[in-house]
């Protein structure tokens, strides 16, 4: 059966609680497929923010920070291309990204990653290939 809603509001708040008491009586939140959440800290207004990366597993850094890992990460990638014009397109993009960074932080430490000399990261690669056995 359905109730009616009172217009005036302090009855219908009353009216609401009462339903949700009434349903907490009858454990109709007892089995709900997530628990409680949980209550941040009241002093720290972004506690949910850092949840959530917590929780989905993300980092956000200083654009610097990103830029310097992301050197890091393409330079391993590049030491698993098969093809010089690979690496050059790799170091390409790279280097876009770099400058983007560096004219764009605005926050944490200053990008001071300097874009790379695409022509002597293929010299080593090449070295690195000759000098592993195949």
């Amino acid at each position: 059966m359905t109730k009616k809603v009172p217009k005036d509001r302090r009855k219908r708040e009353s009216f609401i609680e009462d339903l949700i008491l009434a349903a907490q009586q009858e454990g109709e939140f007892d089995n709900l497929p997530r628990g409680p959440m949980e209550l941040g800290d009241p002093d720290d207004d972004l506690w949910w923010v850092r949840k959530k990366l917590e929780r989905e597993r993300l980092q956000v850094l200083p654009p610097a920070l990103e830029i310097r890992l992301d050197l890091e990460r393409t330079l391993e990638r590049i030491g698993g291309s098969s093809t010089a014009g690979e690496v050059r397109r790799e170091v390409e993009s790279l280097n876009e990204r770099i400058k983007a960074a560096n004219q764009a932080a605005v926050w944490g430490p200053p990008a001071t990653t300097m874009p790379l000399d695409g022509e002597a990261v293929v010299r080593t690669w090449e070295a690195r290939r000759t000098d592993s056995p195949s």
